[in-house]
């Protein structure tokens, strides 16, 4: 009964007025659930017995979605508060809803917020002063809860630029706050997303007075002179040079002590270190801060010298285990690389035994790699670590061809490092684990979705002069489009970067270098660039001038340029990989043993032939309730899905009108328990979308 007052304690205290609440309402208070990021509710009338009978309660179309060309998306896990649901539109606008019914109440119209595909809001209250926290661009807005409007007295106007204070010379303007901010006291505490390339802004996490808007604390991920962990930087002046180690992808806060934990990604460039000697703390760390003041009490780093895009893609779940016959309060990570690392929250050690094993040092000239990076031997990876000949999917449609390839390529073990030949990266540059992280429950299991799709990439060598290079319009396109949008200007094969053939008839030339200026969605702004490239690029990508135009450009570091985020189809469209692609996992943290894992997701046309279900490429993550029942959309085949989380079974699902590419969450209202989840798709060639469903019995 502790654990269950505790978790009920979790949803109750963030405002002082829900005591009047009805005793069968519950909360759903912040981005994944509560402050542990368990995406967990003690809610339990949707049971194993009546699941069969949920039904679509209410419907709200929140606007924006981009039908034509697919590319809007909703990533929103809704909070919810007193019966009132708070979301993110498709166009990154806010809204509240009357949650029992899916009425509007408001919504914002912030035209020039900037914003890019948000993960939700958060929210904060003080007696009648509630405030709605809500990240858009650069901007963090204090919103009025009960009416949307900009709070005056917050920042500048209602909002905060958090551009300001990052800023490094030549680095780009792209700075986003998607993923919701996190509460402390009278704190808002947030980290950003930057561009990855080598003009990335500084990643510096921060706090802010909540009512002022004022900076409080800043804790540097690339450190300055004399502070720890400036030694792991070659050559001097990191935060000079470098940007990214940013803390993008959402935190974790254990209010009680007064602790926050804090993930981060790699130090930029992504795939090339030439000029970052070093393990370069604090990219790749789980870091643990004082909330109150930003001071470091503990830190971990996963991957030692990143050239592999090796973020840490979802917020840590912090939960109990009994680990040597003794109750620990732990908090758990998982990686792109599949793998859990689990640690005591208040000292960092790790639980289950963490190796530092040997990978291969053959890289391309001027690269610093790690001799070793740390490996858990316990609990086992969640996905496969190696792809070789034996991984090829046995019907895939052009294995000839794909046997050639796979043999000249470099592959057969993680952190290999990319070189002017195909490299092989497993599981993809995207997870294992992605942004929408795990849940946990109360008996310490923990359920993760993850993918394991192979990509691969490689290095390219750049044209250099001890002062200036001229390069081609096609090769400046190569260095900064090209690893998105494809060499040849196709897109990606999943359709996370737009084709841009033919783009005259989307796009006229005056709205190519409005994005090129300020940017768009996942694309970082290039106004770094001189005007004379600003012109050449859009000649270029418009098909309006000759491929030999040359243009001029200053030195630029490193050399290396790596050649997009490929993963690997084969003709007819299907990972060249054995399935599953996509799966479900649920481990026993006290013991460190897996219990069972399930594909998640399906291509019908492939059941249809006999084939089992061979999960599907996937986004968002999982909610578990107090009643055994796991909800999880994710998969690209618009589906939401029930399984009993004792066993894996599946116990219902339900078609979606888009992909839910999000979380869902659980609240009650009136005594009646709703499951929401917004309904987005817009990724991985899905069609685009702007509903929130809610399912109730």
């Amino acid at each position: 009964m502790k654990y269950l007052f505790s978790a009920f304690f979790m949803f109750l205290f963030f405002d002082s007025s829900t005591r009047h609440q009805k005793k069968s309402d519950s909360n759903w208070p912040e981005y994944n659930g509560n402050g542990e990021q368990s995406h967990y509710s003690p809610l339990r009338q949707i049971t194993k017995e009546n699941v069969g009978k949920v039904k679509v309660a209410w419907e709200y179309a929140s606007g924006g979605a981009d039908t034509t060309g697919n590319r809007s998306q909703m990533q929103c896990n809704p909070i919810i508060i007193e019966g009132i649901l708070y979301g993110v539109s498709a166009n990154t606008q806010a809204f509240a809803l009357d949650a029992a019914t899916g009425k509007e109440k408001w919504k914002t119209s912030l035209t020039d917020n900037g914003g890019t595909t948000s993960r939700g809001v958060t929210y904060w209250a003080n007696g009648n002063d509630k405030r709605i926290l809500f990240g858009a661009g650069q901007w963090l807005y204090a919103l009025d809860a009960s009416n949307g409007k900009l709070i005056d007295s917050f920042g500048l106007h209602g909002r905060i630029d958090l551009k300001a204070g990052l800023e490094r010379p030549g680095a780009d303007e792209y700075v986003r706050l998607n993923t919701p901010a996190t509460v402390y006291k009278n704190l808002v505490i947030v980290g950003v997303r930057l561009s990855e390339g080598e003009t990335a802004l500084l990643g510096d996490i921060r706090a802010y007075d909540i009512r002022t808007g004022k900076k409080v604390w800043t804790f540097h991920t690339i450190p300055k002179p004399g502070e720890p962990g400036y030694e792991t930087w070659f050559p001097a002046e990191p935060r000079l040079r470098l940007g990214g180690a940013n803390s993008w992808a959402g935190m974790a806060i254990d209010r009680k002590r007064g602790i926050l934990f804090a993930p981060t990604g790699s130090a930029a460039y992504d795939f090339h270190g030439g000029n970052r000697k070093g393990d370069n703390l604090y990219a790749n760390c789980l870091l643990a801060l004082d909330a109150a003041t930003g001071k470091k009490l503990w830190h971990f780093q996963f991957v030692h010298h990143d050239i592999w895009d090796r973020d840490l893609p979802a917020p840590p779940n912090l939960l109990t285990v009994i680990h040597q016959r003794k109750k620990t309060e732990a908090v758990a990570q998982v990686t792109k690389q599949g793998q859990v690392f689990v640690f005591d929250r208040l000292t960092g050690k790790p639980l289950f035994p963490i190796e530092e094993q040997s990978f291969s040092q053959d890289a391309v000239e001027g690269e610093f790699t790690s001799p070793t990076q740390p490996v858990p031997l316990k609990p086992t990876p969640f996905t496969k670590q190696t792809f070789t000949e034996q991984d090829i999917n046995p019907w895939v449609a052009d294995k000839d061809s794909i046997l050639a390839r796979l043999r000249k390529a470099r592959t057969g073990s993680p952190f290999i490092p990319l070189t002017e030949e195909m490299t092989i990266i497993f599981p993809g540059t995207d997870g294992g684990a992605q942004w929408g992280g795990a849940a946990t429950d109360l008996e310490g299991i923990i359920y993760i979705p993850a993918k394991q799709l192979p990509s691969y990439s490689s290095l390219t060598k750049r044209i250099n002069s001890p002062d200036t290079h001229t390069l081609t319009a096609n090769q400046l396109y190569q260095q900064h489009c090209g690893s998105c949008h494809g060499t040849d200007r196709q897109g990606s094969h999943d359709g996370s970067y737009p084709s841009l053939i033919n783009i005259n008839k989307r796009l006229s030339r005056k709205a190519i270098q409005e994005v090129l200026m300020k940017g768009k969605g996942m694309m970082p702004s290039f106004s770094h660039l001189a005007e004379s490239q600003q012109k050449t690029l859009i000649n270029f990508i418009l098909n309006n001038i000759p491929t030999d135009e040359v243009v001029s450009q200053k030195k630029t570091v490193p050399f290396f340029q790596h050649m997009g985020y490929n993963r690997w189809y084969d003709r007819a469209g299907y990972p060249v990989s054995t399935p599953p692609w996509g799966t479900l996992t649920a481990i026993d943290l006290n013991s460190g043993e897996h219990l069972w894992q399930v594909p998640l997701g399906e291509y019908k046309e492939l059941t249809a032939k006999g084939i089992p279900p061979t999960g599907t490429d996937n986004y968002g993550g999982p909610l578990v309730t107090g009643s055994g029942l796991l909800f999880i959309a994710s998969s690209r085949d618009e589906q939401i899905r029930c399984y009993d989380k004792k066993t894996g079974k599946m116990l219902w699902q339900h078609p979606l009108p888009a992909a839910g590419y999000a979380t869902p969450s659980t609240y009650s209202v009136n005594g009646k328990q709703y499951i929401v989840i917004a309904c987005g798709g817009g990724k991985l060639n899905t069609k685009s979308g702007d509903k929130y469903i809610a399912f109730a019995l």
